[in-house]
C-alpha cells in the first residue's frame, strides 16, 4: 500500500493514505500509549511499533490525511518482505493511496517478484496515462480500476478531480487486455450508479474480452471513513441487487456484489 493520493474521495475508507506527514507532530502528542517520538522539528515523529495499540488517535489527530506509522522502503526491502510470505501468497497487489504515483517503482519491482513466480497487480483510479506506461504494463499482471462516477459534476464533487482519464485508462486497458475488474462503490447519496454502470458498458463495448472483465459493484460501510461523511449512507440490498441484474444487461457476464 502506497502513501499519498491524487483524489480525496469524499468515501474514502483509508483516508490515513491520502496526504504526506509534514513533521507538525500533532500526532505525536495525542498518541496515549507512547508510541511516537518527536525527535526534530518538522521531521516526522518516529514510529515506536512495539508500542503501539493501534487505537487509531494519531491518524484521527492528522491534520493532512497522513500517517506517522508508514515506512520508507527500498525495491530490496519490499522484495525481502514479499519472500518471508513466499510460501502463502500468490502474488502481490499495489494500492494505496494511489500507487501509480510511483510507477517507476513498481516498474523496477514487478519483474523480480515474477522472476519468483509470483503475479503483480494493481489498483488504481486511473489517472496513469497507461500508454505511456508500457513498460510497466508489460511486467504488470492486470488491473482493477475504479470507476466511482460517470457524470463529471458528480465525479467532481466526489473526489475532487475530472474523470476523464478514468475513461480513457479503462478503453486503455481493456485493449492491452490488463484490464480484470471494474470496481464501483455505491452509497445511498444518489451519485448516478446505473450511469456508471451503463457509462462502463459504453466504454468497454468495442472490446472482444469485455465479458471477461468482471465489475464489482460494493455497497457503502462506514467503517474507516471520515467522521463528516460518514452520511453518505449504505444503499439498499434491493438497490444493489437492480444494480446487479442492469450490469448483467449491459454485457458483463462476471457480476459481484460484495
Amino acid at each position: 500500500m502506497f502513501q499519498g493520493c491524487n483524489f480525496h474521495c469524499r468515501y474514502c475508507h483509508v483516508p490515513d493514505t491520502l496526504g504526506n506527514c509534514n513533521g507538525c507532530g500533532v500526532c505525536a502528542y495525542h498518541c496515549p500509549a507512547g508510541a511516537l517520538k518527536l525527535e526534530a522539528p518538522g521531521t516526522a515523529p518516529q514510529w515506536i511499533e512495539e508500542n503501539c495499540t493501534g487505537c487509531g488517535a494519531c491518524t484521527n489527530a492528522c491534520r493532512k490525511d497522513s500517517s506517522p506509522k508508514i515506512r520508507r522502503m527500498s525495491i530490496k526491502d519490499v522484495l525481502d518482505h514479499v519472500m518471508e510470505h513466499r510460501r502463502y501468497i500468490r502474488g502481490i497487489t499495489c494500492s494505496g493511496g494511489e500507487c501509480t504515483l510511483y510507477p517507476e517503482f513498481m516498474t523496477e519491482l514487478f519483474p523480480l517478484i515474477r522472476r519468483q513466480k509470483l503475479s503483480c497487480l494493481i489498483e488504481t483510479n486511473g489517472t496513469l496515462n497507461f500508454d505511456r506506461h508500457r513498460d510497466l504494463m508489460d511486467c504488470c499482471d492486470g488491473v482493477m480500476l475504479d470507476i466511482k462516477a460517470a457524470d463529471p459534476e458528480r465525479h467532481r464533487e466526489l473526489t475532487g478531480r475530472d474523470n476523464a482519464a478514468v475513461f480513457k485508462s479503462a478503453a486503455a486497458l481493456a485493449r492491452m487486455g490488463k484490464l480484470l475488474e471494474i470496481r464501483t462503490l455505491v452509497t445511498r447519496a444518489d451519485y448516478g450508479a446505473r450511469e456508471t454502470v451503463e457509462k462502463a458498458a459504453e466504454i468497454l463495448a468495442p472490446w472482444p474480452g469485455k465479458s471477461d472483465i468482471a465489475y464489482r459493484l460494493i455497497p457503502f460501510r462506514v467503517f474507516g471513513v471520515r467522521r463528516e461523511y460518514r452520511g453518505l449512507g449504505t444503499p439498499s440490498r434491493k438497490f444493489m441487487e437492480e444494480l446487479r441484474t442492469l450490469a448483467l444487461a449491459c454485457g458483463f457476464s462476471k457480476v459481484i456484489v460484495s
